[in-house]
């Protein structure tokens, strides 16, 4: 029996198993056919909670808000980090005015704030506009440490 990855579509929120052997950079979601990689995906509290617990690649969420600045200012550095980091790591955004409970339980004081998760725990923490360079290398180094 071949080794599986459980991956969470970002259109229609199945999880589905993609065989190791197989190029998860052209897999589909087998319930809506859309493609399992496709940058940033905007997340509301289940959904954060369903790519969290159900994927088993590591998430990188941005933590923002629309009247942000610096969240604005960062947002095409963050969807040109997703090209390069996808699929290794899940891309998610979670907009913190419409999620304010969960930035609450999850400690965000200022925004931006990347949080990179793995295995359902956080491992790092960034508060702060950065670059897409910065971005990848800052997720590298926190999965290399974790």
């Amino acid at each position: 029996m071949s080794e599986t990855r459980q991956i969470v579509c970002g259109h229609c929120g199945r999880t589905n198993r993609l065989p190791a052997e197989r190029a998860p950079e052209a897999a589909r979601c087998g319930a809506c056919h859309q493609a399992l990689f496709t940058g940033p995906i905007e997340v509301d509290e289940e959904g954060f909670q369903r790519h969290v617990a159900n994927s088993e690649i590591p998430v990188l969420v941005d933590v923002w808000a629309p009247w942000c600045g610096p969240c604005r200012a960062m947002a095409p550095m963050y969807e040109r980090a997703a090209r390069e980091l996808e699929p290794k790591v899940r891309v998610l955004k979670l907009n913190s005015e419409s999620a304010p409970g969960l930035s609450s339980r999850l400690n965000i004081t200022g925004i931006p704030t990347l949080l990179l998760m793995r295995g359902g725990r956080e491992v790092a923490r960034h508060a702060g506009a950065m670059d897409a360079r910065s971005i990848v290398a800052w997720t590298q180094a926190g999965l290399t440490g974790s």
